[in-house]
């Protein structure tokens, strides 16, 4: 049965219009952004094709799909290169709308305020990235910025290097933070080496570094806590 073919408070269209976008299900938000079916499938049941591919895990998340290429999404029956890039524009605005709509000035008292803040945008990465977070004497963010972008499976953070905006803007404090796309937390022996020389390179710079995040799959370690525990 084609959609147009369903009671109009079936459709997508109709539906949304009607009741609301929350009594969507995934399926039928994503074959609204598709637009159109094919001769085998109404966009309803490719959308619901689509949402049944797993990652890694096994897990049918539409958070997978969103590091899909234009590639990856065209090898999917019925789906076209136009469909491909409608699609993989939706995924990077729900990236972005991921991030806080301002960083500048919000005050962190907390592992769990950083954890908050860049969880969202860090945790999906298929690689891991580094960032310092630049702070003032009152824990406001002065700057966030990328440092370092890796493999799968590591980033390298240049101790020197990560601390040049800190010096440049007078920073007293800074905080690091990188993902692990595995999902894992857990520090590997290189982050706490590497955290501990740049918690040495910023003492003589007078710079504090206050803490060092693992962003994992909604959990995250922070690094100086643990150091503290094994002291």
């Amino acid at each position: 049965m084609k959609i147009k073919e369903l009671p109009s408070s079936e459709r997508p269209y109709e539906k949304l219009e009607m009741y609301g976008e929350k009594y969507l299900s995934n399926s039928e938000l994503l074959a609204i952004i598709i637009k159109t079916g094919t001769k085998d499938y109404t966009a309803v049941e490719l959308a619901q094709h689509i949402l049944k591919l797993t990652d890694k895990k096994g897990l049918e998340t539409l958070r997978y799909l969103q590091n899909f290429s234009i590639e990856e999404f065209m090898k999917i029956k019925g789906i076209g290169k136009v469909k491909a890039i409608q699609l993989k524009a939706l995924f990077e605005l729900t990236k972005r709308m991921s991030r806080p709509i301002d960083n500048i000035n919000i005050k962190l008292k907390k592992s769990d305020d950083v954890a908050n803040l860049i969880m969202e945008e860090m945790r999906y990465e298929n690689n891991e990235i580094a960032k310092i977070l630049i702070l003032n004497n009152k824990n406001e963010i002065l700057k966030i910025k990328d440092i370092s972008i890796g493999g799968s499976n590591y980033t390298f953070i240049e101790p020197k290097e990560t601390l040049v905006d800190a010096i440049k803007m007078g920073a007293p404090r800074i905080i690091l933070a990188h993902n692990h796309p595995s999902g894992d937390c857990t520090p590997s022996k290189q982050d706490i080496q590497t955290t501990q020389e740049i918690l040495e390179i910023s003492e003589k710079l007078g710079i504090q570094l206050l803490d060092h995040i693992v962003i994992g799959d909604g959990r995250y370690t922070s690094i100086i806590s643990e150091m503290l525990k094994n002291a």
